[in-house]
């Protein structure tokens, strides 16, 4: 028996909203709705599976099939028809299930006599929560009317289980976010601890009635939000400092574009006209965007989508009356949750923030420098969080673990916060330490520096005990603006800081900008591997007027006092040449201007591939200093993207490769009498820096809050004791030093 030939979601939907209505538990309402469905699309069969865990579907009601199959039939998401509707976010329809490919026989649920399949997902905000399926023995397919009638409905049980529809006794929930315990494991950002609320940079909207009786109004209330919207955006482009042309004006054009679209507008009407509130009928759309962005390879259709999903957040926003600034109103302890967000924007919240927890994110992000600057704990790709978090929830961020505790259980809270307890405690102890040297038993001394790439960064520099900043980053100033900064304003942002840094040194690396960091306001085009690309200095004597430009603020800033100049990612002599010879060109260009010139000048270099560890004797006899910059550097040594999850974990820092390499580095160095210092996160780990120290490094820099750590150890070890080890190690043909050198430790009652 197929479909009427005349489907009416509104029907189906006002029926549907009365029957959810009626009391009862969970599964009766399941039971209900499978039945008016069937009724209502004039359907043999109707079928909920719903996810009963990250990766499995479970029939959970049906009309039609074998009823002692409900919560006893299972499977994986992919696997079957069901499966793969789940998996890939799409309806599957077709006239001959059995013979469809991926088809998988349940034999428990009786379906073999059903030939025509309907099959679409159930999801809101593109997660996928279940399945709705409908069958008929006669072999025919859907129409195109019946699959977007069963979609509305889908929309509504999404909409329904997120308000909790289906809670209760033998019931299969759906979603039951906002009110149990949630826990997610991501990826580590920064390190650190931190309890507190949860502050949504994206408020979220939820919608109490997801049916509508009034249409004509709704569509109403659509048009004139999306009129407000319009608005917004032709009020971002008026804006004073967007006059001039520019990519970012490109951007917000597109931008701009699809808030006119008028097709874009028409779909979500016509979820309006099948029965759906205006909040749902952006959220339906906004899902479908959201699975196509999953599916996209190419970086600026990506970049588009992500375009119209955030249009869409606004829409629901001005729809719901919430205001977008309200999550300002920052709490005490407050910590963070977004999807994603720029380094402007996390800036704007300042160092209020307790900590932030990231959907998505990587770990070489614009937020994970920010918030590596601001020094807060950061998880990235923590899944669902958004979707789990309100404003207010009370949120326990593990960043040394990368896990989140959303409304932890108390014995969750208890075990977090004696981590925290300890934490002071240790805290308190590196404290003690900030004036002493970090001098080993047998009389070695490190000179520990810290990183640092924001003014907020230099109160740590008296602190922690750092000697100086080994690596300032300039380019967190140029990334945070939608325009080029002007000298003037660069040269006076240097001199502050070395105001602030006073006898202490400061190495300034110049303007990394390329891979993973792109500035709004400069053009460049699509490349297969940005990593290996266009960046650092590449960009700097590609486009020298921009270096020539920072070179001379850094000059300027200077203002008479010592000033070191460090460049990015130098992959060959040549390349460092060319860089020194534009610095020494400007020298005396300001000479000639007769502009104060800085009381000494350092040009040094930052070793990040392999190769520079090759180049010939002339440039290590030419650097003022090089800094060998292990992020860059191991991913390269190992070929293993640091980006990338699958692989960047496999490659030990310890391997004994690695630091044979780093050996050679030291010696390389020694021979020519060239400074040479070691930068990065691995530098800021006690046991890392250990082994860097063994194999000749004397120059460490590290974020603040590693030099107590760092520190702490060092002034424990016998270096001379240790070397011994390391040697014994290699000798014997290990693959990583690690495993003996943690175990030299633990002997000795160490704590690392």
């Amino acid at each position: 028996m197929p479909f009427s030939d005349a489907v009416d979601s509104r029907v189906i939907l006002t029926r549907l909203r009365a029957a959810l209505a009626e009391s009862g538990e969970g599964q009766e309402r399941l039971d209900r709705i499978v039945n008016l469905i069937a009724d209502g699309l004039v359907a043999e069969v109707c079928s909920v599976y719903l996810r009963r865990e990250e990766q499995m579907l479970e029939l959970c009601a049906t009309r039609g099939l074998n009823p002692e199959a409900v919560h006893q039939t299972r499977m994986r998401v992919g696997q079957g028809l069901v499966g793969r509707i789940a998996e890939l976010a799409e309806p599957i329809n077709t006239p001959d299930a059995p013979r469809t490919k991926g088809f998988r026989f349940m034999p428990e649920t009786g379906e073999e006599v059903f030939s025509s399949f309907l099959g679409v997902p159930i999801q809101r905000l593109g997660e996928v929560l279940g399945v709705l399926v409908v069958q008929n023995r006669e072999a025919r397919e859907y129409t195109d009317d019946e699959i977007y009638a069963l979609e509305v409905v889908a929309m509504v049980i999404a909409e329904m289980a997120e308000l909790g529809a289906f809670v209760g006794p033998g019931a299969m929930e759906i979603a039951r976010p906002h009110k149990t315990p949630f826990f997610v494991r991501g990826l580590v950002g920064q390190e650190g601890v931190a309890e507190g609320v949860v502050l949504l940079h994206e408020p979220q909207v939820l919608v109490n009635n997801p049916i509508s009786d009034d249409p004509a109004r709704e569509c109403a209330r659509l048009r004139s939000a999306i009129v407000a919207l319009r608005a917004e955006v032709d009020q971002m482009l008026a804006a004073d400092y967007l006059t001039a042309s520019g990519e970012h004006r490109d951007v917000l054009q597109a931008y701009r574009m699809f808030a006119h679209d008028k097709g874009w507008v028409r779909r979500m009407e016509d979820s309006i006209e099948s029965g759906l509130a205006a909040e749902v009928a952006v959220e339906k759309e906004q899902s479908a965007t959201r699975t196509r962005m999953s599916r996209v390879a190419d970086p600026y259709l990506r970049e588009r989508l992500h375009d119209l999903d955030d249009l869409s957040n606004r829409l629901l926003r001005l729809l719901a009356g919430v205001d977008a600034n309200s999550g300002r109103d920052i709490p005490e302890n407050a910590i963070l949750v977004a999807r994603n967000i720029g380094p402007g924007e996390l800036l704007d919240y300042g160092r209020t923030l307790k900590g932030v927890v990231l959907e998505e994110g990587s770990v070489g992000s614009h937020a994970a420098i920010v918030a590596r600057a601001l020094a807060i704990p950061l998880v990235i790709q923590a899944a669902r969080i958004t979707r789990e978090a309100l404003n207010g929830d009370v949120i326990m961020v593990d960043g040394d673990q990368a896990m989140v505790h959303l409304r932890p259980e108390e014995t969750i809270a208890r075990a977090f916060r004696e981590k925290v307890e300890m934490r002071a405690e240790a805290q308190h102890a590196y404290a003690a330490l900030r004036d002493k040297p970090a001098t080993s038993r047998d009389g070695i001394t490190l000179n520990l520096h810290m990183n640092a790439g924001l003014m907020a960064d230099l109160p740590s520099l008296s602190k922690c005990g750092a000697l100086g900043v080994g690596l300032f980053r300039t380019e967190l100033q140029f990334l945070i603006r939608t325009t080029v900064p002007k000298r003037t304003d660069l040269a006076a942002l240097y001199a502050h800081i070395l105001d602030s840094a006073g006898d202490k040194p400061v190495v300034f690396r110049t303007l990394d900008i390329g891979s993973d960091k792109v500035l709004p306001y400069m053009k460049r085009g699509e490349e297969p591997n940005p990593a290996l690309g266009w960046r650092a200095i590449r960009v700097g004597l590609d486009r020298p007027g921009i270096m020539r430009m920072q070179v001379q603020a850094l000059l300027r800033g200077a203002r008479g006092r010592p000033l070191n100049v460090m460049f990015p990612f130098v992959t060959e002599s040549a390349e460092f040449e060319m860089g020194r010879e534009i610095v020494l060109r400007e020298v005396a260009r300001e000479k000639g201007l007769g502009n104060v010139l800085p009381a000494g000048l350092r040009i040094g270099a930052m070793l990040e591939t392999p190769s520079l560890a090759y180049a010939p004797d002339r440039f290590f006899e030419l650097t003022d200093f090089i800094s060998v910059g292990g992020n860059d550097l191991k991913q390269f040594f190992f070929a293993a993207d640091r980006e990338n999850e699958k692989v960047r974990r496999r490659y030990d820092s310890l391997s004994i490769s690695f630091l044979t390499f780093l050996e050679g580095i030291v010696r390389r160095c020694a021979a020519h009498g060239t400074p040479l210092s070691f930068c990065g996160e691995d530098a800021g780990r006690p046991v890392e820096a250990l082994a860097f120290a063994i194999v000749g490094f004397r120059n460490l820099s590290m974020r603040p809050a590693s030099i107590g750590p760092v520190k702490a150890l060092l002034r424990q070890i016998d270096f001379e004791e240790l070397r011994a080890v390391f040697d014994a190690t290699r000798a014997q043909g290990h693959r990583s030093f690690r495993p003996a050198l943690e175990e030299w430790l633990a002997a000795r009652g160490f704590q690392f």
